[in-house]
């Protein structure tokens, strides 16, 4: 097989799950992106996913999840801009969450840790449809004017049914 410099997110894009789904949007109090972001996906509140979930754990997350019949599914990602994943997230038109380094300075990114292991903040979103939900603003933006374009992809995550055989 020769060398691919890249692949799609997800192989099958007739797969449909959540495109009917409606998210009440809400704004994250404090540091807590992840724990709004899984919130606005299950219905339940930040605080429940605070108290079990590693923000740097997506297994965590999809374990804390499972109770609401959903999870977590890996797409292959790179460090490239979010914004080289738009034409395909919007052709999906599907559910998916969006994490992205958030850097002082772009050369921050290829830091070592400091001794408490930091390297930079990162942030977390909603993408349903063509639009995101963002936990920082309690809003929802379309896809094509939000920031987020312009960081580097640290994970992108397609959410599916409990039973679906991929996940993380």
């Amino acid at each position: 097989m020769p060398y691919q410099s890249n692949c799609d997110l997800w192989s099958n894009s007739q797969e449909v799950f959540f495109r009917d789904r409606t998210i009440v949007p809400q704004k994250q109090v404090g540091p807590h992106c992840t724990s709004t972001v899984l919130a606005m996906l299950s219905g339940e509140s930040p605080a429940y996913f605070q108290e079990r979930i590693n923000t740097q754990d997506p297994v965590s997350w999809n374990d804390a999840l499972a109770t609401f019949g959903i999870k977590l599914a890996y797409c292959p990602t790179d460090i490239r801009k979010i914004k080289h994943y738009v034409a395909e997230l919007v052709t999906t038109s599907d559910l998916f969450t969006l994490s992205y380094y958030k850097p002082k300075e772009p050369s921050q990114l290829l830091d070592d840790p400091n001794e408490k292991g930091w390297i930079c903040g990162s942030h977390i979103v909603i993408c349903h449809l063509n639009n995101i939900i963002d936990p920082a603003t309690g809003l929802v933006h379309n896809i094509l004017d939000h920031n987020s374009l312009e960081f580097h992809t640290k994970r992108i995550f397609r959410v599916v049914p409990l039973n679906h055989p991929r996940g993380i």
